[in-house]
């Protein structure tokens, strides 16, 4: 009898705590994404902290860029897709880095006067970042690795373009050779505008000016 007993609270304590421990033990969806872009901070190209929930309920085209690239003329294309949309609450957010070719060595500033002198550049521009390799900032991180199984993979080169819906998740993800002004860009962009999201909107951002 007191065999039983002791094996009944086994069963009765025991069992429980493996079910908790199974349950902890299988891992969630690899495939399904982990979370979404507005949990991130990053630093403008003046430094100051931009916390990206700034953005949550509008449309961004995440650019990583840089100076002295094949594909640097896309600034041009870049500036015109935001000039398109940008009263439908759509942003390009440039993100120089230097990770491939080494072809932006300047400091923030000169990259700043650089897009703005040559091409022009009013969409917000942000500190000069890794986006690959072991010092990855945590967005490009996200956006290469955790945003889902179909984006998961490293940037390749320069102007690789992140597009992010209204939810804060990535919704398309294009090359380097695809233009900002292609039909099939501006198409993804325009299909992210006219859908409806639960996501709350923040409040109008202002549009970013060059310094004079």
């Amino acid at each position: 009898m007191k065999t039983k007993l002791i094996n009944s609270f086994q069963h009765l304590f025991l069992a429980p705590a493996f079910c908790v421990f199974f349950a902890l033990a299988v891992p969630a969806d690899a495939a399904a994404p982990s979370g979404d872009v507005y949990q991130f901070k990053v630093q403008d190209i003046k430094n100051k902290t931009v916390d990206m929930s700034t953005y949550r309920g509008k449309v961004i085209l995440i650019v990583n860029t840089a100076s002295y690239c094949g594909f640097t003329s896309q600034y041009k294309s870049l500036q015109k897709t935001y000039e398109q949309f940008k009263d439908q609450n759509f942003y390009v957010l440039g993100f120089p880095s230097n990770d491939f070719g080494r072809q932006e060595p300047g400091s923030n500033k000169e990259i700043k006067d650089f897009c703005e002198l040559n091409y022009k550049v009013t969409f917000p521009l942000f500190s000069k970042v890794s986006v690959s390799g072991n010092q990855k900032d945590p967005l490009f991180k996200y956006l290469t690795e955790d945003s889902g199984k179909d984006f998961r993979r490293p940037i390749d080169w320069n102007f690789e373009k992140f597009l992010v819906g209204k939810d804060g998740r990535l919704i398309a993800r294009f090359t380097s050779s695809v233009d900002p002004q292609s039909d099939e860009m501006l198409s993804a962009v325009k299909k992210a505008l006219t859908t409806k999201t639960n996501q709350p909107a923040a409040k109008s951002l202002p549009t970013a000016k060059p310094d004079k």
